[in-house]
């Protein structure tokens, strides 16, 4: 049985290789490879012998897989696996298993990083002190005591609303499966996105939530609200949620995703925009959660070896 990672996993070499033999044993043949590319060619030389792969966040295409006679089984170091050509893997029953809830914390943690960041004008205030300005112009805002929407209440959802609360806010939530859970007030999403401060995505995409937040829904926002989104690009409408910003329509946006993994595209509308606090897709990406992701990815390979797949999609 051969196994290919084809691409780095955030975690040094040989904790990584340390990780694998406890999990996985002698059981099989692992091949690390430590550059991430994008190119479908090399991507298919890299995986063309393999039973299994591990991969993170590169895309694996319908022409990247059809090169991989071997395959059985794909375990996805991420959350989300609309990167892999999952029409492709069911077509030739090819398993596929990912890592949900590795970044439970990490994600919800850099929520309130952003939103402390636009809040208090942290940015432009480093960029103050160090030009010999003044507080002058950048007295900012509490996040206690507003009204928190979170559309998503999956478990970093629900992580951020913990998190919410104990900054001292109303929590609100809209999601198609609802849960009782003390603190949490259900709302339809029309009525959350006219009625709460900040609004904080944490929806996969999928068909139904592609687009989700449009034009018409961001124009229910109030004046004085934020939008975050630390799920994925495709939820939001860009070019609405740019224009409502540069109108002052809405007050601020969080960005951690965009519609291509970065990097971003300096033409991107939300890059030109008043009050964007901007990552490149790291809200996973803390030393505790890919050590966590290292663990699940290789438990996942184990547990198929053993004919019983786990966190199968």
């Amino acid at each position: 049985m051969k196994i290919v990672v084809i691409e780095p996993l955030g975690v040094a070499q040989e904790k990584l290789q340390n990780t694998a033999k406890e999990i996985i044993g002698d059981r099989a043949d692992i091949i690390y490879y430590q550059t991430k590319t994008t190119d479908s060619a090399e991507l298919s030389d890299r995986a063309k012998d393999a039973d299994i792969i591990v991969v993170s966040n590169l895309p694996l295409k319908r022409e990247v897989l059809e090169n991989c006679p071997k395959l059985k089984m794909i375990s996805v170091a991420f959350t989300g696996v609309d990167h892999i050509a999952m029409d492709y893997c069911r077509e030739k029953g090819i398993t596929v298993s990912n890592c949900a809830g590795y970044s439970t914390k990490s994600v919800s943690e850099l929520v309130f990083g952003m939103l402390l960041c636009l809040y208090r004008n942290i940015i432009k205030c480093d960029e103050a002190v160090r030009n010999g300005g003044t507080k002058d112009g950048l007295v900012g805002n509490e996040i206690s005591g507003k009204k928190f929407g979170i559309v998503g209440t999956g478990a970093i959802g629900l992580k951020t609303a913990t998190i919410a609360r104990a900054f001292g806010c109303e929590v609100y939530a809209y999601s198609r499966t609802q849960k009782q859970v003390d603190g949490i007030t259900y709302l339809p999403l029309d009525k959350l996105m006219s009625e709460c401060d900040i609004i904080s995505l944490h929806v996969p995409l999928t068909e139904q939530t592609k687009g989700l937040i449009n034009a018409e829904k961001i124009a229910l926002m109030k004046k004085s609200a934020v939008l975050v989104n630390t799920a994925r690009g495709p939820v939001v409408d860009s070019e609405a949620l740019s224009a409502a910003l540069k109108n002052g329509k809405i007050a601020g946006a969080c960005i951690d995703v965009f519609e291509n993994e970065p990097p971003v595209v300096k033409g991107h509308p939300l890059l030109n925009c008043p009050n964007v606090v901007a990552t490149p897709h790291v809200a996973f990406a803390t030393k505790e959660a890919m050590e966590v992701r290292a663990g699940m990815v290789f438990e996942n390979v184990s547990a198929y070896l053993d004919g019983k797949p786990i966190n199968v999609m």
